[in-house]
């Protein structure tokens, strides 16, 4: 047995929808916005009002106009979910149309209240599993496809009544009817189980390429759904046509209390208009002008926040005695060392460390600033190259290469200086593998283009020895290193004439 509502016109026939076959296999509707998307949900409620029961999801309270022609109570949600729970099991048992409307509520709220409505909807008791049509605009709103600005628990239960709602509704008797402005917003496991589809226009690729899969049709004619006119859908699904047929939607009734789309003539004015604007009217109370967001602070300036933050003390613990400046300076650097002891130090990053490094401090109890961020990251690099215990530290070269380190951005001293050891040890020129070890990285390129910048600064120069192996060349302290491997590709250094 089958029952049959009028949609429109499909060309010269009308374009009908099967109800009975409706209530088994449920339906999906997509269309950009001012594609007839809520026209089309306002046109098939109408027509099968009376026939079967139906709950209206409304989260902008455009179908509460249908109270009037066709009785459904209105439920102003407010934000009690126990109670709207309770009231979707009374409208089960009653079998009254409903719409809920979700106006007043922000989009947490929203979803919230919804999951709550359809719970009490699908946990009804078996007697009172009535046939029902549960229409849900704006689907990507309570079945979103990826997480959003609302909390995950709401997502969750949101997500989890949609899904109850379109996977297993079918054997309490609802039969889901959700619409959506774009499928790429839609959770797939909300979609995939509705077997009609009506859809409209729409723009974007991604969203036409799904709409076409949906339909089954190829994706060259993804074009077509560009083309649709206002209030037009291609239909598919038992219920509505074994083939792709495009429906033209009838009229309605009744009407959305949302704003016309045309244009209205400006009003004639005789007065002052600047006094009817910039003037307050007696008797209103002024709103309170919204608090300007603080600006958020830069990544280094919260970690300084952090290492000197300490919480309050209470009177009655004793004052900690002053540490001597040796015995300070000793214990940073026992704290340091530890720091960089942990077998993930070489791994992290120097935030990362040194956020470590002043819990650590705490925990020593090293009162005021431990050491600033720049310094910290001065003595990482400098540790990471392996100079910090160097016999060559009490020579007058290596004071002159400190002088030149301070020079340099903090986490290329310990380069430049591993470099100056080996220059100064009569060592072959360091690998790239070396070299980006001790910059902190496992990259050789990033090796290639520190030695780079360091050569345009003048401070290092790259050459090579009629074998092709590396040489770097300190010219500030008149040293350089042994040559290297020949395999070893260094940064690429000027062609020299012999002459030269």
């Amino acid at each position: 047995m089958s029952f049959e509502i009028n949609l429109g016109l499909a060309g010269d026939r009308p374009g009908t929808l099967d109800l009975v076959e409706l209530l088994a296999t449920r339906l999906l509707v997509q269309g950009n916005s001012g594609s007839g998307k809520s026209h089309l949900l306002r046109r098939l409620l109408e027509q099968s009002a009376g026939l079967v029961q139906q709950a209206v999801i409304d989260p902008e309270g455009d179908y509460v106009s249908l109270a009037e022609r066709y009785g459904h109570i209105v439920i102003e949600a407010t934000g009690d979910d126990a109670e709207l729970t309770q009231i979707a099991a009374r409208v089960r048992a009653h079998r009254v149309s409903v719409v809920l409307s979700l106006e007043a509520l922000d989009a947490e709220a929203q979803m919230r209240a919804a999951a709550a409505f359809l719970g009490g909807l699908f946990e009804a008791d078996r007697e009172q599993w009535y046939p029902m049509l549960v229409v849900v605009d704006e689907a990507q709103i309570f079945a979103p496809a990826a997480a959003g600005e609302v909390s995950d628990e709401a997502r969750r239960l949101s997500l989890g009544a949609m899904t109850n709602l379109m996977c297993r509704g079918r054997k309490r008797g609802l039969a889901g009817i959700i619409a959506t402005q774009r499928l790429a917003k839609l959770a797939k496991n909300v979609a995939a189980e509705a077997s009609n589809f009506l859809m409209g226009r729409t723009f974007l690729d991604i969203d036409m390429a799904r709409a076409a899969d949906l339909l089954g049709l190829e994706r060259r004619n993804a074009e077509t759904f560009r083309d649709l006119p206002r209030g037009h859908f291609v239909a598919l699904g038992p219920a509505l046509s074994k083939r792709p047929l495009t429906i033209a939607i009838g009229p309605t009734t009744t009407g959305s209390r949302s704003v016309p789309h045309g244009l209205e003539p400006l009003p004639e004015t005789t007065t002052d208009t600047r006094s009817l604007i910039m003037t307050a009217v007696p008797g209103v109370a002024r709103l309170p002008a919204a608090p300007r967001p603080k600006p958020r602070p830069a990544s280094q300036d919260l970690l300084v926040q952090l290492a000197n933050y300490r919480p309050p003390v209470p009177d009655d613990l004793p004052a900690e005695e002053p540490f001597d400046l040796f015995e300070r300076e000793t214990a940073l650097a026992e704290v340091f060392e530890s720091v960089l002891a942990d077998a993930d130090a070489g791994l992290s990053t120097p935030a990362t460390l040194y956020q470590d490094f002043t819990i650590r401090c705490r925990i020593r109890r090293l009162s005021g600033e431990a050491m600033g961020l720049s310094e910290f990251k001065r003595r990482l690099a400098v540790a990471r190259a392996g100079v910090g215990g160097a016999t060559v530290s009490n020579s007058p070269t290596w004071e002159s290469a400190q002088a030149v380190a301070r020079s340099l951005p903090d986490d290329l001293a310990g380069l430049y200086l591993l470099i100056v050891r080996a220059a100064m040890e009569g060592a072959p020129c360091p690998s790239h593998a070396a070299l980006a070890e001790a910059y902190g990285t496992s990259s050789e390129g990033r090796a290639r283009r520190m030695l780079t910048y360091l050569e345009e600064r003048g401070v290092i120069v790259i050459r090579r020895d009629l074998r092709g192996a590396p040489i770097i060349a300190v010219p500030e302290l008149s040293i350089e290193t042994a040559p290297g491997q020949p395999e070893v590709a260094m940064a690429p250094a000027k062609r020299r004439s012999r002459g030269a």
